[in-house]
């Protein structure tokens, strides 16, 4: 049975004239006479009855035709729900991301927004590690972080754009005018910073070789947002990628004073999935943003 017998039989139940069918349906009577026929031979059944002057429905047709009418509906609506999510008007994008790249997701995300309001964002932070894993049982659409150093044989992973890791502070800090700091000057101040297992502390410990230096870390938070709030109002001083802190205020930046300080902004999908379009328009947005003011990839 096709949708397209069904549908001749709907017009002609409707017409009760298989030649006016035919004119509507933009085919030959023959053409309809013979789908009609073939879907009644499948079926087993007659579902007209005919003579030189009439067509009607048989006791059988008429039990079918409102089965034939809700078939014939529900595929319209499958096509029209297909063309809505390819045209983004309907749909969920579930995005994963860690808690220092957090921050980079505002402006992609009004402008996505913006663009498709009808879409639904589901925002998941966790840790690299956690994001990985819900990857890997397709609780997410995709991940955005920084490089980890730990390899995830189903993840592939995407470079966005490349930073460096800096020594934050506020602004009134009396190490903000440096040029540069280095790891020796960094131990002559109380440090506040990502806990570890965090990227940025991953960073930070594996380019410092810590057991070398008398660091003073008096606190540690695993909330970005917390830890930007005490480097604001105190004289603590942090370690955090470069982006991290491009649109806070109140709050600068300065260079390591050390090579291979890098750090790369990802997206992560899980290996040979489908990538909704949705998933592919946000990435283009996110990379397209200017807020970064890093060296970032075209992608799309």
């Amino acid at each position: 049975m096709e949708l397209r017998q069904l549908k001749y039989f709907v017009k002609v139940a409707e017409m009760k004239n298989f030649s006016e069918a035919a004119r509507l349906l933009n085919v030959t009577q023959s053409t309809l006479s013979q789908q009609i026929k073939q879907l009644e031979g499948e079926l087993g059944v007659e579902l007209f009855t005919r003579n030189s002057h009439h067509v009607d429905l048989t006791d059988i047709g008429k039990e079918f035709f409102p089965s034939a009418l809700r078939t014939i509906s529900e595929a319209n609506t499958c096509i029209e729900r297909i063309r809505d999510v390819q045209n983004l008007n309907v749909g969920e994008l579930n995005i994963g991301v860690t808690y220092t790249f957090s921050l980079l997701l505002s402006e992609a995300v009004l402008q996505f927004r913006k663009l498709y309001p009808n879409i639904k964002l589901n925002i998941y932070c966790q840790s690299v590690e956690e994001l990985m894993l819900m990857l890997d049982k397709e609780q997410i659409d995709v991940a955005l972080s920084y490089r980890s150093s730990e390899l995830f044989p189903n993840i592939e992973s995407q470079t966005i754009f490349e930073n460096n890791l800096s020594v934050v502070m506020n602004e009134s800090h009396p190490l903000a005018k440096q040029k540069s700091i280095s790891m020796k000057t960094l131990e002559k101040w109380n440090l506040a910073l990502p806990t570890k297992g965090m990227q940025a502390r991953n960073t930070f410990e594996r380019l410092a070789d810590v057991q070398k230096h008398n660091f003073s870390v008096m606190v540690e938070v695993n909330d970005i947002n917390v830890l930007l709030n005490l480097i604001r109002q105190s004289l603590l001083v942090t370690l955090l990628s470069q982006a991290t802190v491009g649109n806070q205020n109140g709050i600068t930046s300065v260079p390591l004073d050390i090579s291979d300080c890098t750090m790369e902004g990802c997206y992560h999908i899980r290996k040979d999935s489908y990538m909704k379009r949705s998933t592919k328009e946000f990435l283009r947005i996110l990379c397209q943003e200017e807020s970064f003011g890093l060296a970032k990839m075209n992608l799309f």
